[in-house]
């Protein structure tokens, strides 16, 4: 039986050993800390089940810790004593890949051949040891079972949480689901992601998701604010609705602050009666095709030729024809840059500076399948994700010289940064780019520009397509 779905922060600087007379400035979340893990210690669950923003995370598969020990400590913060370890859950993880099998859900275990192969830390990660030393102080010895979240879509992972919740309800076990994770890291100024205003936003939107239970709220979330607010808890957080799925849900938030510019909440859910009108996971599914579908009907002619693009180039591998219907765009020439997103993550982003077709239609398609195959920063784009792609088309009007930071806007201008033959190009009006200093420091890191080498800076403006 599920007993309780709990949301618990994880910065290192709550726990004393780590924070020492810091830890005073988060007091409020260290109690509400300690009072959830006295109400699960008190329960004295079999299982918990856990995830973390912070584990191995891969972008087309849920995975589930397979290791036989389960450990972890703060050495890394200054803290070695605190420490826990646990015994793993096989009976769990394999009941929980079925189900997943049977809902048709990428999800594999994380064997110990797994961890090196794909060079990943054996030991659990701070977003678990955190709040697992509340409960290892206070004698939980049960079993552990972390699962970790995807880069799939919001309804996957709602999906995912109420797999594993039908999964372990057939088991008759007594378990808790525990997410780890922080709200915005930009609440104020000198906040550890820099400040954006719309962090505070970004929290009070979660924070009311959660308390009324409000899943849709959640899981429609306007993306830019997502990336802007700078979060890792939001992704745990539709995972541990998902778990609810199908039930009402009595929700409390113990504590909510953000005193080191990052958002803190503790909260407590319980699975109230079922109702039929709270199982949600296929109208959400239905009404992201609904979305993705309105999306596409509304692009304008450089995207809606750039997805054209992508589509002609994965089905067939050969580029597009210039279609007649972007005769406007066979008379511009221009650079241009083509975005790629996939459920709000950045999927390939490759354009050119300078016009290097004959014209702009061509420098959009074929800019188009660079950024789908080419960019090194990705895997190749498969056709069955091009429904899921959100696609931009942004077209440079042409650079100019500039003397200093005081010329630059990141709102406004795009920038290149030069040095000898390397140049780094960052474009304008990206989420969490709000300073001169920012977007060139980004752009010099793209061109692997020193710090300390000078540089020569370049302005530009550009048309933005959606």
């Amino acid at each position: 039986m599920l007993e309780m779905v709990t949301l618990f922060p994880h910065p290192p600087i709550v726990l004393p050993e780590v924070g020492k007379k810091e830890s005073a400035k988060v007091r409020t979340t260290y109690q509400a800390m300690e009072k959830l893990a006295q109400e699960i210690v008190k329960l004295n669950p079999e299982v918990i089940v856990t995830v973390s923003p912070h584990g191995p995370v891969f972008s087309d598969a849920f995975t589930l810790n397979a290791l036989d020990s389960l450990q972890g400590d703060m050495k890394n913060f200054g803290a070695p004593l605190v420490k826990v370890a646990f015994n793993s859950a096989p009976k769990e993880r394999e009941a929980i890949l079925t189900e997943c099998r049977n809902q048709q859900l990428f999800c594999v275990s994380l064997e110990k051949n797994s961890y090196e192969k794909y060079e990943l830390s054996e030991e659990l990660d701070q977003g678990l040891v955190v709040p697992l030393s509340f409960l290892y102080r206070l004698g939980w010895r049960g079993k552990l079972l972390p699962v970790n979240m995807a880069f799939l879509s919001y309804e996957e992972l709602y999906n995912f949480g109420k797999c594993i919740n039908k999964a372990l309800e057939e088991l008759n076990i007594s378990w808790v689901f525990l997410a780890s994770g922080d709200l915005s890291h930009r609440l104020q100024q000198g906040a550890p992601a820099g400040y954006s205003p719309r962090g505070a936003v970004f929290d009070e939107i979660v924070r009311q998701s959660v308390r009324e239970g409000d899943v849709k709220r959640l899981l429609n979330i306007d993306s830019e604010l997502v990336e802007e607010a700078g979060e890792c808890g939001l992704r745990p957080f539709i995972m541990a609705l998902g778990v609810l799925d199908g039930y009402a849900i009595e929700a409390e938030e113990l504590s909510y602050e953000g005193p080191f510019g990052v958002g803190y909440m503790v909260a407590r859910l319980k699975r109230g009666p079922q109702l039929p009108e709270r199982e949600l996971s296929a109208t959400l599914y239905r009404e992201r095709s609904e979305r993705i579908k309105k999306v596409i009907e509304g692009e304008s002619l450089s995207v809606s030729l750039a997805r054209q693009s992508l589509k002609e180039y994965l089905t067939t591998r050969q580029y597009l024809k210039v279609p007649k219907n972007a005769e406007e765009l066979w008379q511009k020439k221009a650079g241009a840059f083509v975005s790629l997103k996939k459920h709000g993550q950045l999927r390939g982003c490759i354009g050119t500076i300078e016009p290097t077709r004959s014209n702009l239609a061509e420098e959009i398609i074929y800019n188009a399948v660079s950024a789908a195959v080419q960019d090194p920063r990705f895997t190749p784009v498969l056709p069955e994700e091009l429904e899921e792609l959100t696609i931009s088309v942004d077209v440079l009007e042409k650079p100019e010289e500039i003397a200093s930071l005081a010329e630059l806007d990141p709102r406004v201008y795009g920038v290149i940064v030069s040095h000898g033959t390397r140049r780094g190009l960052l474009l304008p009006d990206l989420p969490g780019i709000d300073t001169p200093e920012e977007q060139v420091r980004i752009a010099r890191q793209k061109a692997g520009i020193d710090e300390g080498e000078s540089v020569e800076l370049q302005r530009f403006k550009v048309t933005r397509y959606d």
